[in-house]
């Protein structure tokens, strides 16, 4: 549904933008067969953060629908940023990221249980055309100052600082944004940390020369000690609708290992369960369901883990790891040597890629999350990831003890998936039944063979 309004005050981690300012599982030789992305959920914020020391790298994916006259954006900033220091870059390589990093459903099929074998378990591995008008100069009776002006891509950009509140949001009503309730009080807080409001609009001209459709990311490098991301304007501009609650996507790619939030607990999701074949067709409604679930569990104020990996390989893998180019677009500075457009899906000889990335994932309102997010890295590199499993029966003509035994055992295998499911979802189990009955898990167990057929050589030596 596209979204209409006059220049409306956004803030990071709100549906445009956010910015920062400041265990292992088992090896599964499974088949990926789909994915839980960000476009499960209506108007999700995309945010990647290169985060090393105090330097910081903040992409922003921007979602936003309407006129492009009418979009605008204000962020708080830690510091006074240079041109230099503002970037735009491709929608392309966030969806990548967001693809790697997405909990998967993968599927496997039961061995004849006649063959012997055992299953082995591995651990995993653990450039601008800116027309730059730079300037300082205070805006009479607002108490706001301009630090800089830039444009940069399709983005006409303005740093401000502000004395008070009230001048702030004046100087933002005059100036053609609609300030949603609440906005006052929050600006006010951040003005008492001295941060600078990143102010954007779209300059149509600019647009225009892009030939897209759609609007770029922005990005924004810069040093600070605190490694955080402002939410609390967003919570005052959510969407009609929502019930207040907003989605926000933020991967984390640091040297050191997984990021987490300090302010919130941070719980990884459930992952690695059975749960019935039919979900194959209906993936996504499962996982929103669950992700729900989960939320309501913790009284919907967690961070929720989705993934944490090296970015050098995968397991199963729901796109492929991204290349150095696309990862030093990202701000990972650090990384040498020639590119590889495709990295391997299995640790390569040389060892991981030296990018840790970690997927945060919260759903979020003002009652739940009256503080911005805080973060951490941690040492922690041990690979995790949110991913589901469909188990197939085998379907042949097994005969041995072995095999009987396999079947008896079905029904109850069936029934613990469908309390999984349950469990995990919310959902009716008697409604999970009747679907796993009609894809063919049925809980009816086989009929025994009676006893005297195994008399005489059996059915075996019957004629005809």
């Amino acid at each position: 549904m596209n979204r209409s309004w006059k220049k409306t005050l956004f803030a990071a981690a709100s549906a445009t933008a956010a910015l920062a300012l400041t265990g292992g599982a088992v090896a599964f030789c499974g088949f990926y067969v789909a994915k839980a992305d960000t476009k499960l959920f209506n108007q999700a914020s995309k945010v990647a953060i290169m985060r090393d020391g105090d330097r910081t790298v903040i992409t922003m994916a921007n979602d936003y629908q309407g006129d492009l006259k009418e979009f605008a954006m204000v962020v708080p900033v830690p510091v006074v940023l240079e041109e230099g220091q503002i970037h735009v870059t491709d929608n392309a390589i966030i969806d990548h990221l967001d693809a790697y990093t997405a909990p998967r459903l993968v599927e496997y099929f039961d061995e004849d249980p006649c063959r012997v074998y055992e299953r082995e378990e591995m651990a995993m591995a653990a450039p601008t055309d800116a027309v730059t008008v730079t300037a300082t100069k205070r805006q009479n009776g607002y108490g706001v100052t301009i630090e800089a002006e830039y444009t940069v891509g399709e983005y006409d950009l303005q740093i401000l600082s502000a004395e008070q509140s009230d001048g702030l949001a004046a100087w933002l009503k005059d100036n053609g944004y609609m300030l949603p309730e609440g906005a006052e009080a929050t600006l006010g807080s951040y003005i008492k940390q001295n941060t600078k409001f990143f102010v954007a609009k779209v300059n149509l001209e600019e647009q225009a020369q892009t030939g897209l459709k759609y609007l770029r990311p922005l990005q924004l490098a810069f040093e600070h000690p605190r490694f955080s991301l402002p939410i609390r304007l967003g919570t005052v501009n959510a969407p009609d609708g929502m019930d207040g609650k907003q989605e926000l996507f933020v991967f984390a790619l640091t040297r050191t290992g997984r990021v987490e939030t300090t302010n919130y607990r941070t719980v990884k999701l459930p992952t690695g369960q059975n749960i019935p074949l039919f979900v194959k067709g209906e993936f996504g409604e499962f996982y929103k369901s669950m992700f729900h679930e989960q939320v309501e569990k913790e009284n919907g104020r967690a961070v929720f883990l989705e993934y944490a990996w090296d970015m050098n390989w995968c397991d199963p893998c729901a796109a492929d790891p991204l290349s150095q180019t696309e990862l030093r677009e990202l701000g990972v500075y650090w990384l040498e040597g020639g590119d590889r457009s495709i990295m391997p899906r299995r640790p390569s000889p040389g060892g991981a890629q030296d990018v840790f990335v970690t997927r945060l994932h919260v759903s979020y309102d003002a009652e739940h999350f009256p503080e911005d997010l805080m973060f951490k890295e941690t040492g922690d590199r041990s690979n995790y990831q949110g991913r589901y499993v469909l188990r197939h029966p085998y379907k042949g003509d097994a005969t041995c003890e072995a095999a009987k035994a396999y079947r008896a055992e079905l029904p109850e295998r069936f029934e613990k998936e469908a309390q999984t499911l349950a469990s995990l979802t919310g959902w009716d189990i008697d409604d999970i039944r009747d679907k796993m009955n009609d894809g063919g898990q049925s809980f009816e167990p086989p009929k025994p063979t009676p006893w005297w057929k195994k008399l005489w050589g059996g059915e075996d030596n019957k004629e005809g």
